[in-house]
């Protein structure tokens, strides 16, 4: 007698069956209401960018286990740890001129775990590191988002330097990934530790997408009652800059959606190591 298939797998196997639009169509339907629910259970939406720095943080975290128990860097992109420290860099630059609160603390936190394992990869754990693999090329996205934060930026009544400050972290924070899924992608097998902490990255991505979308979508009456006291729009500006905040977190989830999906899979199918299909990443 056959065993009846798990739920979860049973799931899975009817989305795979399915044509690319109808798995769009559940992915954006699904994604709606994981907000919706976020929206009744999270009151302080805030909380949620907080977690989703603290869920970075801990994703880092495992970046620093694996490199201390394995002894190799085999399968991490050295160039997305870079623009990983280049982003916190200026984006704790900002916070202490312009917010310095718990923000400031966790990325201060995340920086400095980021900077360790940059050094690991360069120095201790060289000849583990796949350069052959690592080769996005980062100026690919350091000089568009340079451009985009000097035409797109908050318009606060920051210093206007530090609003273009804050925009180029804003966007490069939204592609800083690439490179480690370029590796991924050259590779097609990712080890568990690895694994997590990009999984860590797309989870932090959601709940910082969900912190502006709520705060955008679902509280335009009160952004409309807020207006004469400044209090919302003084952190979100005027102009397109809101509308790009929004499209760069929405980019940073969707960058991380379909690995996310795999890694899921893999999970509960007991797998240890990721295989990734062709054209995954």
């Amino acid at each position: 007698m056959r065993a009846p298939k798990r739920p979860i797998h049973a799931v899975s196997t009817w989305v795979r069956r399915q044509p690319p639009k109808v798995k769009a169509f559940l992915a954006v339907v699904s994604g709606m209401a994981a907000l919706v629910l976020l929206r009744f259970i999270v009151h302080d939406h805030d909380n949620l960018f907080v977690a989703a720095e603290a869920v970075h943080s801990i994703g880092i975290s495992v970046l620093i286990y694996k490199l201390m128990k394995e002894k190799t860097c085999a399968g991490l992109s050295l160039k997305s740890q870079e623009l990983t420290a280049i982003f916190l860099a200026v984006r704790l630059y900002c916070s202490f001129v312009m917010e310095y609160d718990i923000h400031t603390l966790l990325d201060l936190a995340t920086l400095a775990t980021t900077l360790w394992v940059i050094y690991m990869i360069r120095f201790n754990l060289r000849s583990s590191y796949m350069e052959d693999k690592d080769n996005f090329a980062i100026y690919y996205v350091v000089v568009p988002c340079a451009v985009l934060a000097l035409l797109i930026h908050p318009s606060t009544s920051h210093n206007i330097l530090n609003r273009i400050f804050w925009a180029f972290c804003v966007y490069l924070e939204a592609v800083s990934v690439l490179p480690q899924l370029r590796v991924m992608q050259n590779t097609k097998i990712v080890e568990p530790f690895t694994a997590h902490y990009v999984f860590a990255l797309g989870v932090a991505r959601f709940l910082s997408c969900a912190h502006w979308v709520l705060q955008v979508l679902f509280h335009s009456v009160e952004i409309r009652v807020l207006d004469s006291r400044g209090h919302l729009l003084v952190a979100l500006g005027y102009g397109l800059w809101p509308s790009m905040v929004l499209i760069s977190e929405i980019v940073q989830t969707f960058i991380l959606a379909d690995f996310c999906y795999y890694y899921v899979k893999s999970v509960f199918g007991g797998q240890l190591v990721l295989r990734l299909p062709s054209g995954v990443v």
